[in-house]
This record gives structure tokens, C-alpha cells and sequence, in this order.
């Protein structure tokens, strides 16, 4: 579909057709999208953890939320921002950046204490904040990509994140948000509901 359209057809899928699933290409081209997608300094503070144990997944229904989505759809994927921006991921992504781009730590000494100049100017709590911040610019480009592939995503915020980071081990890093991925249910009554969304002249303002 164009993006229009795609844009019009998507909602937020509460039911799921269980017996519909996405293919493996489907999924790893829609977790490219989100890996791609821009974060300022291109520090990228975010896990992605794509939940293929049906054992797991029902625990995360049963403890952190109840949402049918959890279970019934293809795929879930929770989308994890990290904790803090330490001095090691600085170095890490500087010595990526270098490798990548086929130069040398030394020569991007600047840029790093950039980075570093930037992490000392900010609490804990702010750095935090702006990691949940930035991972919704994947979120939002992996549900625009599933739209465009005529794939139906349900994001979920409403979940007890510390059952979940439990429940999947994480370190460093805490749940934010989850995306349900599939088909949707003949029987979801969201389906055929009018989507709902204030006049572009409430929104958009021209000076």
C-alpha cells in the first residue's frame, strides 16, 4: 500500500487470528526497519526482544497485563530502552563508529568527548527518560513498515514493566513498550470502527 492508505487501514488490532502467522522474512525485515531507524548521535539506546517461547509469552499475559494480544498474535516483540548511557557504551559505539566508517578511535577522539561531555550534563533520571523517548522512534517505524505490508501491529503500553524485565532476564536495559504482530480476528470489533483523529486543523499550525 502507499502510505496513506496503509495509514488508514492500520489500527491499534486488539484480536488476532492465532492461526495466521508471519513468516520469518516478514519479521526480520520489520526488526530491520526498527534497527535502522534514527536516534540522536545515533547512540541507538534500545533491545529489541522478539518473545518466540509460547511459554514465555504466557506468562507475560498471565503477570504483566492480560492483554489476549500477548498470546493470540504471530509475534511479540518488546521493545526495551537501556538504563543509563555509560562511559563503555561511548567507547563501544565510538570503536563501532570507527570500524564502520574505516578510521580510528584516536581520530574520532572529539566526537567521543562530545558524547561523554553530553552523558556528565544529565542525571540518571534524565538519561533514563530520554532512552524511553528515543525508542519510540523505532516503534513508530516498525508500526508504519507493518502497515505498508498489510501486517496488522498492536502496541501495548499497559503492562507491568518490572514483571516483564523479570520474566525476561534483562540487564542494563528495562520494557517500555511491546508490539503484537499477525492477521487480525474477523472477529475484532476494532476492525470496522471509524478511526478516530482530531482535524488536521487542530493539529497542524502554520506561522
Amino acid at each position: 500500500m502507499d502510505i496513506l492508505p496503509a495509514m488508514r487501514w492500520r489500527y491499534a488490532t486488539k484480536g488476532f487470528d492465532p492461526a495466521k502467522r508471519l513468516t520469518d522474512a516478514q519479521v526480520d525485515e520489520l526488526l530491520e526497519v526498527a534497527r535502522l531507524a534514527p536516534s540522536s548521535f545515533g547512540l541507538a539506546p534500545w533491545k529489541f526482544v522478539l518473545v518466540n517461547d509460547p511459554s514465555v509469552r504466557r506468562r507475560i499475559r498471565d503477570e504483566a497485563g492480560h492483554q489476549p494480544q500477548m498470546t493470540d498474535a504471530s509475534h511479540l516483540v518488546v521493545f526495551c530502552a537501556k538504563d543509563d548511557i555509560t562511559e563503555r557504551d561511548i567507547k563501544e559505539f565510538v570503536t563501532l563508529t570507527a570500524r564502520t566508517r574505516g578510521t580510528t578511535p584516536v581520530a574520532l577522539q572529539g566526537f567521543h568527548d562530545m558524547l561523554a561531555g553530553f552523558r556528565k550534563g544529565v542525571t540518571a533520571e534524565w538519561i533514563r527518560a530520554w532512552c524511553e523517548r528515543q525508542l519510540y522512534i523505532p516503534l513508530g517505524m516498525l508500526l508504519e513498515a507493518a502497515a505498508l505490508r498489510g501486517i496488522d501491529a498492536g502496541p501495548m503500553e499497559g503492562f507491568d514493566g518490572p514483571v516483564v524485565d523479570r520474566i525476561l532476564g534483562l540487564r542494563g536495559a528495562h520494557a517500555v513498550a511491546m508490539v503484537a504482530l499477525g492477521y487480525r480476528s474477523p472477529d475484532d470489533k476494532y476492525a470496522s470502527a471509524a478511526k478516530v483523529r482530531a482535524p488536521r486543523s487542530d493539529v497542524v499550525v502554520e506561522k
